[in-house]
């Protein structure tokens, strides 16, 4: 099972979206990975939830799109 569609048309990055459209795209199956310019925020799936924390998607700012792992690591 993946998330579904429906939900993901209406996730938005948590950081940006009272100031901008905080667009995801989907990346690898796995990631949730914020359009805007200045953010680069990426928030994981585990288990097909999305985790939408500010603090999980600060943890991946800095891992580009290619590096990210696949699955994602378990938290903690």
């Amino acid at each position: 099972m993946m998330v579904s569609p429906q939900l993901l048309e209406i996730l938005r990055c948590p950081a940006c979206v009272q100031e901008r459209d905080g667009l995801l795209e989907m990346v690898h199956d796995t990631w949730l990975v914020c359009q805007e310019q200045d953010c680069g925020r990426k928030y994981p799936i585990r288990e097909d939830i999305p985790v939408m924390l500010i603090d999980e998607g600060d943890k991946w700012v800095q891992t580009p799109v290619a590096d990210l792992p696949v699955p994602p690591p378990p938290a903690g």
